[in-house]
């Protein structure tokens, strides 16, 4: 019998049936060989289940039924007991031998945004960690996420951080399967875009849901997901179904201009690139013709090009009445501006820094 549960996983170890076989035979006075004659089974079988070297069969579990007057489910339930535990014992003994494989992961800092939960025994909590990622074992997360030509690769650069990657972006998944969605339109996507960008002039409590349900209704799931250590990720872009794609970000320390950039320059990929491509920003990334693409979008769809020059042009770009007229005028937050006038050196980094907010969502 199980004595008790442990954790969802591993039950106790659970006895063979032959053992309750041997309890019933001596509260009812029968022998083995008496057992084998009724049910028309040799006694050496019936000896072998009690000793715990042959399991029940459904038919052999009948034949008890009418001979012992238990019914056959509870002898295939005995046997289905005993052979889960037996299989959980086996695999508890494999994982065993890749404990340390846990050390790699920021599991902390993943318990602690509840990502998992926290278990006391560290072959539950790496059994715990396999079910986050959805395999059954350590080598099947590497063929994943190790193997050459895994999607989700990054430059060399940041390779000691593919396990915090592979976290943040399996919680990406995880979210964006909850968002419930209409099937991907370009063109509605194109619209809700346009809609989005007056959002860019409300406070993140205004505007956290009314992006989400507006990309949602366009196909698109958007997920702001917490960076973790060591982790230089602004978002992430791939599609989860050929209808339904992911726009996922983090948002610790982001100012509004670098949340909208990135958020634009996202969508951007969806708008006009392959649903087979994953696009990884992060901090110095190399620019590829896609990368350059999405950055121009975003530049453009936020400020006109025209009207960026135009403004640049005139010379008023220092003072912050005309940088807020400006933004007004566009229909945007300044601090867009201020963020576009830092990245191209027309102002410097500690001017104007009162027109950015940080982002931060309940």
């Amino acid at each position: 019998m199980i004595k008790k549960i442990v954790n969802e996983y591993l039950p106790d170890t659970v006895s063979h049936p032959g053992a309750t076989l041997q309890d019933i035979l001596e509260e009812k006075g029968l022998t083995q060989a008496e057992v084998a004659e009724r049910t028309g089974r040799p006694k050496k079988f019936i000896n072998e289940i009690i000793k715990g070297k042959t399991s029940i069969s459904p038919e052999t579990a009948i034949q008890f039924e009418r001979v012992l007057g238990l019914p056959a489910a509870f002898w295939n339930q005995r046997q289905k007991m005993y052979d889960q535990s037996a299989a959980w014992l086996k695999e508890r003994q494999e994982l065993t031998k890749s404990l340390a494989w846990l050390d790699n992961f920021p599991i902390r800092e993943m318990i602690s945004l509840k990502w998992i939960k926290k278990c006391p025994d560290k072959v539950d909590q790496l059994s715990e960690l396999l079910g986050f990622f959805a395999v059954s074992t350590p080598a099947q997360w590497a063929g994943l996420w190790q193997k050459p030509d895994a999607i989700y690769r990054m430059s060399a650069k940041f390779d000691t951080s593919i396990y915090s990657r592979s976290a943040w972006l399996r919680q990406g998944v995880i979210e964006s399967i909850e968002v419930s969605c209409r099937e991907f339109s370009k063109s509605s996507f194109e619209q809700a875009l346009a809609e989005i960008r007056k959002l860019t002039e409300h406070s993140p409590d205004y505007f956290e849901s009314r992006l989400v349900d507006l990309c949602a209704e366009s196909g698109v799931a958007v997920v702001f997901v917490p960076g973790l250590p060591k982790l230089p990720i602004n978002g992430v872009t791939r599609w989860l179904t050929p209808h339904k794609a992911i726009l996922q970000m983090s948002l610790p320390g982001k100012y509004e201009d670098i949340f909208w950039f990135t958020f634009f320059h996202e969508a951007a990929h969806i708008l006009m690139h392959g649903k087979r491509d994953v696009f990884i920003e992060y901090k110095d990334k190399e620019k590829d013709q896609k990368e350059v693409q999405a950055d121009e979008f975003a530049a453009n769809f936020l400020i006109p090009k025209a009207k960026w020059q135009a403004f640049i042009n005139s010379g008023k770009y220092n003072t912050k009445i005309h940088v807020k007229q400006f933004a007004k005028g566009l229909g945007i937050s300044p601090a867009i501006i201020v963020g576009r006038l830092h990245h191209e050196k027309l102002l410097q980094q500690s001017h104007m820094n009162d027109l950015r907010k940080k982002v931060k969502f309940s």
